[in-house]
């Protein structure tokens, strides 16, 4: 893969552009950002909205640089996000392919994703949380720093916790690095609305605010599925009913996290497989190995009303 990507702003555009013009679709091109787009497409399932918002954050940064070219006034795109949504529908994914489309147009130097929770920027004892926030801020830069349930930072409840100094770091950075460090947050869509109620420097700061909505039962078929393909498996028709329902079921108990209570529940799925395999015995071949069969669904607790947890198999 080529590393091409869109010239940076010029003071004034040369003559010959400003008049003869652009052609948009070969400069989206050369961004390989398509590229990214398709990726994106294929490796999620459904999350439409989400795309879609992608899509329209991707084009306004090129015709952003389309207009630097030709002379147009365009200040500096302010580039800082919030994901919310329900744990497992792709926060994690978009915002790697994000820094991707970030780093092809030339908005960030790097185009790497750091990701961190509250315990990678908050110390425990006075003078620890200042250069713990600045350690992960300098490794971020150049790309992406995803915080995820960003609301853990502010404690108001706890009068000697530190989150509200990492707070403050990260807010003078957002404004003072904003062309060379992308922020997003996410969390539930609730608690992140109190925290921004609760520290309007971040609200002020933040451009784009994406809802990652859940996914339909089957699109989770789906993503099962693609996993099982993935990795060698397919299921059988009978398991691929069961697992339907095992989807159905499951979406009902507590602790449901989409796409990541899926992927645990494959997990399970391929360990029934393997244990009846062992247990049967003899010849196997290829398509036995690679057979997810209705009862490797069905062994499920779900199927008994019992909690389905990934502490154990089940």
């Amino acid at each position: 893969m080529s590393t091409a990507i869109l010239p940076a702003p010029t003071a004034a555009a040369p003559a010959g552009v400003a008049q003869a013009g652009l052609d948009l679709g070969a400069l989206f091109t050369q961004s390989e950002v398509p590229q990214f787009l398709a990726e994106l497409e294929r490796d999620l399932i459904g999350l439409e909205p989400v795309k879609r918002r992608i899509r329209e954050i991707a084009a306004h940064l090129v015709v952003g640089r389309a207009r630097e070219m030709v002379g147009l006034i365009c200040g500096a795109p302010t580039l800082h996000m919030t994901f919310t949504g329900n744990p497992g529908t792709g926060k994690t994914t978009v915002a790697l392919k994000m820094a991707g489309i970030l780093h092809r147009l030339g908005y960030v130097r790097r185009g790497h994703l750091v990701s961190v929770t509250r315990d990678d920027l908050v110390g425990q004892y006075i003078g620890h949380t200042a250069p713990k926030t600045k350690d992960i801020l300098k490794k971020a830069m150049g790309g992406v720093l995803f915080i995820d349930e960003a609301y853990y930072l502010y404690r108001p409840e706890n009068e000697r916790d530190y989150g509200q100094e990492a707070i403050e770091i990260l807010l003078q950075v957002m404004e003072n690095q904003r062309d060379d460090l992308v922020v997003i947050l996410a969390g539930y869509q609730d608690r992140m609305d109190r925290f921004f109620e609760s520290n309007p420097g971040f609200r002020s700061r933040i451009a784009h605010h994406i809802d990652f909505p859940d996914y339909a039962d089957d699109e989770l078929v789906r993503i099962a599925k693609a996993m099982a393909e993935g990795a060698d498996y397919a299921f059988a028709p009978e398991a691929e009913a069961a697992l339907a329902d095992y989807v159905r079921r499951r979406r009902s108990q507590p602790n449901f996290a989409n796409a990541r209570s899926i992927r645990n529940a494959f997990d399970r799925m391929r360990l029934r497989q393997s244990l009846r395999l062992f247990e049967t015995g003899g010849a196997v071949d290829r398509a036995r190995l690679a057979t997810i069969g209705a009862e490797d669904v069905r062994a499920s607790r779900v199927f008994a009303g019992g909690i389905d947890a990934p502490a154990a198999p089940g």
